[in-house]
């Protein structure tokens, strides 16, 4: 009874050992902690392309789906960068961060530079936002 017992515990510690240490992959749909959503496809090159679907904004526009790209390195846990061109404003977002794994799967750490245009440079030290989002993959 008791072998089982260690037998049963050895192999779930197993499993989250060799799910924390297995490589990351950003392909496939993502939800940060705001509620926005992207879909990305990571090529052999790590080339990234993507669509992302903004949860929040400050804009009276309707919010459109907005076209991603950017790259990532190649390593089990891949740091990465992209840029976000919106569709509804004259603004443009880039995230750069590292995908991680834990016990419940991948998460994607991200800081942001939010980028609006200004009406001359005597405004331009207003124009640039910093952020941070936590992205859950999807399954």
């Amino acid at each position: 009874m008791r072998m089982k017992m260690y037998l049963s515990l050895a192999l779930g510690l197993l499993s989250i050992i060799l799910c924390i240490n297995a490589k990351c992959d950003l392909t496939g749909q993502w939800q940060n902690d705001l509620g926005s959503n992207m879909t990305v496809y990571v090529d052999k090159n790590g080339l990234i392309v993507g669509k992302y679907q903004t949860a929040v904004s400050t804009t009276n526009e309707t919010i459109l789906e907005s076209p991603l790209v950017g790259y990532q390195q190649s390593s089990g846990l891949p740091t990465f960068g992209f840029t976000v061109m919106w569709q509804f404003t004259n603004v443009i977002t880039v995230f750069t961060g590292q995908c991680f794994r834990n016990e419940t799967g991948q998460v994607l750490q991200t800081t942001w530079l939010l980028r609006e245009e200004s009406s001359d440079a005597k405004h331009n030290w207003m124009q640039t936002r910093v952020g941070f989002n936590v992205f859950y993959q999807i399954p």
